[in-house]
């Protein structure tokens, strides 16, 4: 476990200080009994992780629940249902997002949080940069690389990486009405949130490899699955946000 550098220490003190906003890190899960004892003791001092838990059978919410974490239990399977259940259960102003696989560190999520406080940013994403050659299978490479190109053609943005590592706040996040419940989930956000004229940001984050099989991108036939999701986001027309009381952007 890599040691927090004094720029770490200070931004985790920056996040806690009187007054700061409070966060939440969202933790879809589907039996990650193995990776969960790492994951949730790298979340940052005074954050709350809300291990939403989407049909494990390997006792991976009560090991949740006994490291100290909120569990949310999401009967549809479905990786944005798991997300979208742990964003309506969270009740923190800033709202993160992070796989509970091991692959990311939610302590790198700091700076993210940082940037969304100070109002630099809208939404923050983590481009994934492999730290070992088989962290990052190459046709989960090859399809994120061709939906980033489909979605600078969409939006105009020129992002490199949709991974699962970002942050919000959390009430113009639920304006944005987010409607798909598999792999089109993160997708669906970014592309809503350009329509809506949210400033989007990226950060480089270490990914490694992930304990356990993957559930979407760990076969060519998952990619493609994932693929075709997403296609179908892309080609949704714009929609307009949903006006809340309270909320910016």
């Amino acid at each position: 476990m890599t040691p927090p550098t004094d720029k770490d220490v200070s931004d985790v003190r920056d996040v806690r200080e009187p007054g700061a906003t409070s966060v939440d890190v969202v933790l879809p899960c589907l039996d990650e009994a193995a990776a969960l004892p790492w994951v949730l003791d790298r979340i940052p001092p005074g954050w709350r992780a809300v291990v939403v838990d989407n049909g494990s059978t390997d006792g991976s919410a009560d090991i949740a629940r006994a490291l100290g974490a909120s569990v949310v239990h999401e009967a549809r399977r479905g990786f944005g249902a798991a997300c979208h259940a742990g964003l309506t259960a969270a009740t923190a102003d800033v709202v993160c997002f992070c796989d509970c696989d091991a692959s990311l560190d939610p302590a790198d999520l700091v700076p993210f949080a940082k940037r969304i406080r100070a109002g630099e940013a809208d939404l923050v994403l983590g481009r994934r940069r492999p730290r070992t050659r088989g962290a990052w299978p190459l046709h989960a490479r090859a399809g994120n690389l061709a939906l980033a190109r489909l979605l600078r053609r969409r939006t105009g943005l020129r992002l490199h990486d949709l991974g699962p590592l970002r942050a919000a706040r959390r009430e113009p996040l639920l304006s944005l009405d987010l409607t798909d419940r598999r792999s089109g989930y993160p997708l669906q956000m970014v592309v809503r949130a350009a329509d809506a004229g949210w400033r989007i940001a990226e950060y480089d984050v270490p990914y490694r490899p992930r304990a356990g099989a993957s559930k979407v991108t760990g076969t060519w036939r998952g990619t493609w699955q994932a693929v075709r999701d997403m296609s179908r986001v892309l080609a949704e027309p714009p929609v307009e946000p949903q006006v809340r009381e309270g909320v910016r952007p």
